[in-house]
């Protein structure tokens, strides 16, 4: 029961996170139908800035200025860049935001190094929530969970509440008509991008000292999150929502199950030989093969549902 609990806990923590990630992108491409490859990039800049300015002014100012910087990065990305490849197709998009995300990577090398930074956990959310038993639940992953949830609620409130996402959502089903309405289509595109780009950076500020900040966490997490984007339908907030808990708890649970298909068959009493054909496959652990399950979700919702969980467009 304590392992579950923890673990449950755990999954849908790391879910979260990759909610706040996968939305940016999801919003991006619900809105422009831009796919953008440099969206964790996005993320790992907004761990950088926000271990940057939290060394000067402290985290609680990271947490505010990091992802409007990214925001506004983002912004004058779609503006200067994006809109100019736009008009040339999809394939145009997705080499500029291709090589956009290795810019990126370079710049913070350049800045920060290649080794991790020391982007630590704010001393006030530094240790127990509760305690289930034994095992403790950390605060700041108590702290993870309530910022994606009010992520959550405020995109919902902004859609589906404001003037603003009405226009929003009349730009992206109907852009002749919104434009003719007097609505500036092509600024509202550059307010999404970055708006998608900020929420990235959110997660980057709240995700980099929970796990590790470094160069490479953006490859770390790039794939995944277009595995939970996919998965949860493309375009599909609710999908995305529900496609990063499944991945999230599933993953975690692989991972903290050290048990393999020979060790169950052992514990049964059926003995099986180093001489048995497929021994190798059949004594990996769960927890070995727990990085791939994302990707095997992904083929299996491309072969049954290709417009994933929730998704009403496709690609």
């Amino acid at each position: 029961m304590e392992f579950t609990l923890i673990t449950l806990l755990n999954g849908v923590s790391y879910g979260l996170l990759l909610f706040m990630l996968s939305s940016g992108l999801t919003l991006i491409f619900s809105m422009m139908g831009v796919l953008n490859f440099a969206h964790a990039s996005f993320y790992m800049l907004g761990a950088y800035l926000a271990y940057a300015i939290s060394l000067k002014f402290g985290y609680w100012t990271a947490l505010l200025f990091a992802p409007l910087l990214v925001g506004i990065l983002g912004a004058l990305v779609e503006r200067y860049g994006l809109r100019n490849v736009h008009k040339h197709g999809h394939i145009p998009e997705l080499l500029f935001t291709f090589g956009l995300s290795y810019v990126i990577v370079e710049v913070v090398q350049l800045i920060w190094g290649r080794s991790t930074v020391p982007y630590a956990i704010p001393a006030v959310l530094d240790g127990p929530l509760f305690t289930i038993y034994t095992t403790t639940f950390p605060v700041y992953r108590g702290f993870m969970m309530l910022v994606a949830l009010l992520m959550l609620l405020l995109i919902y409130l902004l859609l589906t509440r404001t003037r603003i996402g009405l226009v929003i959502q009349a730009a992206l089903t109907h852009p002749e008509m919104a434009e003719a309405l007097g609505h500036n289509v092509p600024r509202v595109y550059m307010l999404v991008f970055g708006g998608g780009c900020a929420l990235a950076g959110l997660a980057g500020v709240v995700g980099g000292n929970a796990f590790i900040t470094e160069p490479g966490m953006a490859a770390s997490l790039g794939s995944i999150i277009f595995v939970v984007v996919v998965v949860g339908g493309m375009g599909s907030l609710a999908g995305a929502f529900i496609a990063s808990i499944l991945i999230g708890v599933a993953q975690t649970f692989a991972v903290a199950m050290d048990y393999s298909m020979i060790s169950v068959l052992n514990q049964a009493g059926m003995l099986i030989s180093s001489d048995t054909p497929g021994y190798a496959l059949m004594n990996l652990t769960i927890a070995q093969v727990a990085p791939i399950l994302p990707y095997l979700l992904l083929v299996l919702i491309l072969i049954f549902r290709p417009r994933g969980l929730l998704g009403t467009r496709e690609g």
